[in-house]
């Protein structure tokens, strides 16, 4: 028995049981792999949102803010979410197994979070540059009036 105190009497012994190791693991990786793929994405798709804002800094940094808000809040919820399943583990092949298919699927939905992400800024970045493009360089007419002429030595 444990006394109220936390400490463990002597003679006993704590065993860890495999299940609490992979999922100390899972954790530890997934959450790692979140932390580095939303810094990475943050840092790298700045300059990509300032395309998409046409160049509005300000806007593009609190936009790259909440996306990746957004981003840890989603990914570590499904991490959370995804921590239970499966029978207990009782070996290291077990656990290996049950490590490796959390995992991938972890890393599919980032990926996932990923191409999502870039597919709409790319479309609101489509939409802008084809509102620019509606109008005409010309009139309708074809020509273009000329403007006051200057010489250059007056």
């Amino acid at each position: 028995m444990f006394k109220s105190n936390g400490i463990v009497p002597q003679g006993v012994e704590i065993v860890m049981d495999l299940t609490v190791l992979a999922y100390l693991v899972y954790l530890a990786i997934s959450i790692g792999l979140t932390v580095w793929v939303a810094k990475t994405l943050s840092s790298n798709g700045r300059v990509f949102l300032a395309d998409v804002l046409f160049g509005d800094e300000h806007l593009a940094d609190a936009v790259n803010r909440l996306l990746v808000v957004g981003f840890y809040l989603v990914n570590l919820g499904f991490v959370a979410l995804y921590l239970r399943g499966g029978d207990s583990i009782s070996d290291a092949r077990e656990m290996f197994n049950a490590l490796s298919v959390k995992l991938g699927v972890v890393l599919l939905v980032l990926g996932a979070m990923h191409l999502g992400n870039v597919y709409v800024l790319n479309r609101i970045r489509r939409r802008r540059i084809m509102e620019r493009e509606q109008y005409p360089p010309v009139d309708a007419d074809g020509f273009t009036e000329a403007g006051p002429l200057t010489s250059a030595g007056a």
